[in-house]
Formats: C-alpha cells, structure tokens, sequence
C-alpha cells in the first residue's frame, strides 16, 4: 500500500514540477526590482569540470584555463551588475561544475561578492582530488565556511562505474583526507549518493560505517536524479535505475545516521547548525549568477543563458545575460514555500499566512487533508511537521523537482545545440 501511494506521489509532483518549469522563452526578462526582502543568497555557478561524470546533469563542460579565467572574470562583473540594482546578500554558496578548478580566481570572486554584500556565511563544493593544503588555506582565507565534498561512495567498484575512481582517488584515500582536515572549516559535508543501479545493501553500509567512523560534520544524501537526457546513458553504464528500493536505502540510512546527527532536511544530516547544500529551505530567494545558474527573486523563476561564451559576451557589454523566466501566481508562491520549507522537517501555518496574506488552509486542503492522512504530516498548533514516513515522500517531491529542473537545463542545451 505504501509503494503504491509513494508512486502517486511520484507521479503528480512529476507532472505538476513538469508545468511549472515551462519557462517562457522570448525576449530576455527582466531582473525583478532588489525592493526590501528577508535575506537572500547568492548563488555562484562555475560550470568548469576536469571530468564530467555521467549521471549529472548540471551545466557543465571540460576545463580549459582561457576560457575559465575569462569566464571567472565576468562573473565577478556580474556581481556588479547586481550590487548596481540595489541588491545585497547574507549568504554565497558556489556550486558548478568544480568551483575549486581555478582557485586564485574563486578566491578574488568571494572577495569581491564579501566587497559587495553584507555577507555572513560561504558555502563551496569541491572534488576529493582538490582537498590540498594550498587550495584548503586559499578558501580558508577567503571566508568559507562551509566545504562541501563530492565523494558519492567510498567503494572503488562504484567510484570506477561512475569514472570517478582514476581522477579523485579510492575510497580510502578519500575517507583518510577527510577524517585528516576536520575542524578546518565550521562544517565539512560529505556530498553522497544512494540507489546507484550497482549499488548494493552492503556497499551502502560500508559506506555508512565510513562516515560514522570519520564522523564528518554533515552528510548530505542525495538519491539518484536521472533527467531525460542522462537516463540513456545512466543506463548503458550503471544498468537500471530501480525506485521500489529508494525507500529501503533511504530508511537503511536513517537509521544509521540518527541519532549521531540530525536532520536539517529530510537528506541531509548534520551534527550542529550551519549552511547547508538546499539553501532554498534557509533562504526565501536567492540570484542566480554564472552560465545556466537558475535565480528566485520577487516571484520569478528566471534563468541565465547556458551559452559559456555569449554569457561572456553579454556581461561585458554591461548586459544580464539572461535568457528565460517564468512568473508564479500567488497560488504557485504558496506552494513552493510549502513544499520547500517542509523539507527542512516543519513549518508554521502561521508564518505561511502571515508572508502570503492568505489561510494556507484554503488554499492548499487538499494537499494538507491528503498527507496527513497517509501519515506523511503530524498538525500541532499551527505547526506542520514531517514524520519519519513524510520524510521519504518529500525526498520523492524534492527528487522529481530537481529532475524537473535538470529537465529544463536540458531543454535550454538542446536549444543552443539547435
């Protein structure tokens, strides 16, 4: 009974991320005004990868240091652009591609955003090849706060199947250098994986003895997001990717995980507060900067163009590059918030009326009525809160809403392409 219900869930949060996504392509629109706004965060994307790997689906392409320097260089421009419209930022978090890949370069561009902005807290991922001195100390005194490391699984079989193994090491190499750099930054995150199609019960226990063995400051678990476009391709390498045991890994790390760390969304598990890879639950909006970076200010969902070379050229005419948006109703706004502050584990009904002006109870009875009686949701005074079932399906949601999203960066590829 609980498959079936967690495949309709699938299947409507599909079809409903699906019609949300469908950008309105035209001329380009325009950056909503900064007015007066809750914290936002910036969002850095630097699309530069020494090896591309064959489940993601991000806008990347292969490092060339000409092109890179050059793109670094018009991010930073681009931050100008912004502070010039009157925004400002709390948070930034650099995501890519491999932000770390020209690091002088990173360094000067949170220089400057810190320069810009009111900014409190920095996020960074990284690939386990780049955790060296020389590279740690630049971040370290660029401010960061928060690194976060691609690591997926320490099992060689699996790094292999995933070309991840010849460029950033074994398992052992990359669980002994990041037990060795704890305490380096406020908190160190191990980006992982499960339900890989060669991923077995027992590689992901070992996995799981690995992390609580290093004892790392936060864990995030991401299930596999296969888009359209990388589904083949996953496929021919991996096999078949097999949701009806999403579940069962999902609860085998639970169970693990807790109660050493706690959740701060329903896949990531941290050991005290701090940044974390979803900043859409911490932060209400957030800009979008870089080639194919995705932005959320004012009700907008808008998008930079993901052509590297006419984002350069745009940005040093003076221009934003960007290329497509698209507008959400009230309605739409409301159940983003929903969706995305429930996935940090609560959410005040309250607080929901109080931004939106409207009793989320009208406007969202179904959704409400229907989780909390598949026990997905536990109501208190006002407060809605997930249960260990609810935290599942909201991996569900937020898996088919990524996969919504990487669907569209296909979309915006197979336009350039065209």
């Amino acid at each position: 009974m609980q498959n079936l219900v967690n495949q309709a869930i699938a299947a409507i949060v599909r079809r409903e991320f699906s019609n949300s996504l469908r950008f309105a392509a035209g001329p380009p629109p325009a950056l909503p005004e900064a007015g007066k706004a809750p914290p936002r965060l910036l969002y850095l994307h630097v699309p530069f990868c020494e090896k591309l790997c064959p489940y993601c689906s991000f806008n990347r392409f292969l490092f060339d240091a000409p092109r890179c320097r050059r793109y670094f260089q018009a991010l930073r421009r681009e931050i100008l652009l912004y502070r010039d419209r009157g925004y400002d930022f709390a948070g930034v978090y650099v995501g890519g591609g491999t932000p770390t890949v020209m690091i002088d370069e990173l360094a000067a561009t949170l220089e400057q955003a810190r320069e810009c902005f009111s900014i409190r807290e920095i996020s960074v991922e990284t690939n386990p090849n780049h955790l060296t001195e020389d590279r740690l100390a630049i971040l370290k005194a660029a401010g960061v706060n928060r690194l976060s490391v691609g690591v997926q699984s320490f099992d060689d079989g699996l790094l292999k199947d995933v070309d991840r193994l010849e460029k950033y090491g074994a398992g052992a190499e990359i669980a002994a250098r990041l037990a060795e750099i704890g305490g380096r930054f406020d908190t160190l995150n191990a980006d992982m994986m499960f339900n890989f199609p060669s991923q077995t019960p027992e590689i992901l226990a070992r996995d799981l003895d690995v992390l609580m063995g290093i004892g790392v400051d936060q864990v995030t678990y991401y299930p596999l997001m296969v888009s359209d476009s990388t589904r083949r391709r996953v496929t021919e390498k991996l096999g078949e990717v097999d949701y009806r045991r999403e579940g069962e890994y999902y609860a085998r790390i639970r169970r693990r995980l807790l109660p050493a760390y706690r959740l701060s969304s329903a896949w990531c598990f941290s050991r005290a507060n701090g940044m974390i890879d979803e900043y859409i639950v911490d932060y209400n909006e957030y800009a979008g900067l870089g080639s194919g970076a995705i932005g959320f200010l004012g009700g907008a969902c808008y998008a930079n163009t993901f052509d590297v070379s006419e984002y350069i050229d745009r940005i040093e005419r003076g221009e934003l590059p960007l290329m497509a948006a698209r507008i959400f109703g009230g309605k739409d706004r409301l159940r983003y918030d929903f969706l995305m502050r429930l996935f940090g584990g609560h959410l005040d009904l309250r607080d929901l009326r109080d931004k939106h002006g409207v009793n989320p109870w009208n406007c969202l009875w179904f959704e409400i009525l229907a989780l909390l009686l598949t026990g997905s949701l536990r109501y208190r005074k006002g407060r809605l809160t997930l249960t260990e079932r609810g935290c599942y399906r909201w991996v569900i949601m937020m898996r088919e809403f990524f996969i919504a999203v990487n669907n569209f960066r296909d979309y915006c590829r197979a336009r350039l392409d065209g």
